[in-house]
């Protein structure tokens, strides 16, 4: 039996690594995520105090086929600007009997995030649909969300199928295409949708930071 080379052996091996890395990889993170990818388990979140005064869990959605969890907040120019076409979408999907839910979570500690002041966004813009508070800023880390507005379409098993943008235009002057809607179409279906993935465009989730401690 011939052996390979000391040399080839190590670029054999470090070749293999390099696809079981990638591989693993592959599971965790997306193409513009860095710690969730489609087909993941949906985080779950639990008794987020919601501009309603009631606190919300997913588990309360448990029948419904798709859930759509939109991060969004009062303070970011882009969410302001998707909040007529967010209260579109529910109104459109997500009736009380309908197989649909659209659920909006901010995390933004800003006095003007806060949940008195989504209180009253709430009640001026006449949102359809549950608008949550996170002050500990977990569920969006770990849906790995980076933007307002980041949308994530999940389906009957709660296995996220979409993630990303809304639509193709955030001016909403020239949309194209509706990804959210197509999502929700497909999830429906039981089926994938064609886009699974776009790049979110908005504000940066103000997470705050943590300081290290030295030792």
């Amino acid at each position: 039996m011939k052996i390979a080379p000391h040399g080839v052996t190590k670029s054999i091996a470090a070749l293999t690594l390099g696809i079981v890395l990638a591989s693993v990889g592959s599971l965790v993170a997306g193409e513009f995520n860095p710690d969730i990818n489609i087909g993941d388990p949906a985080p779950v979140y639990r008794e987020l105090p919601g501009t309603d005064g009631k606190q919300h869990s997913l588990s309360d959605l448990k029948d419904k086929r798709v859930v759509v969890v939109a991060f969004t907040c009062n303070s970011c120019p882009y969410a302001v600007d998707y909040e007529d076409r967010l209260n579109q979408l529910a109104q459109k999907y997500a009736a009380a009997d309908s197989a649909v839910a659209v659920v909006a979570i901010n995390v933004n500690k800003a006095e003007k995030d806060a949940l008195p002041a989504m209180i009253e966004r709430a009640h001026e813009k006449k949102f359809t649909f549950p608008y949550l508070y996170d002050e500990s800023q977990q569920i969006a880390r770990d849906f790995g969300a980076s933007r307002t507005p980041e949308f994530f379409v999940l389906n009957a098993d709660r296995k996220i199928v979409y993630m990303g943008a809304m639509d193709d235009d955030a001016t909403g002057k020239d949309i194209k295409q509706h990804f959210v809607a197509e999502a929700i179409a497909a999830a429906l279906a039981g089926k994938l949708p064609e886009t699974k993935e776009t790049v979110p465009i908005g504000c940066n989730v103000r997470y705050e930071r943590t300081r290290r401690t030295k030792r």
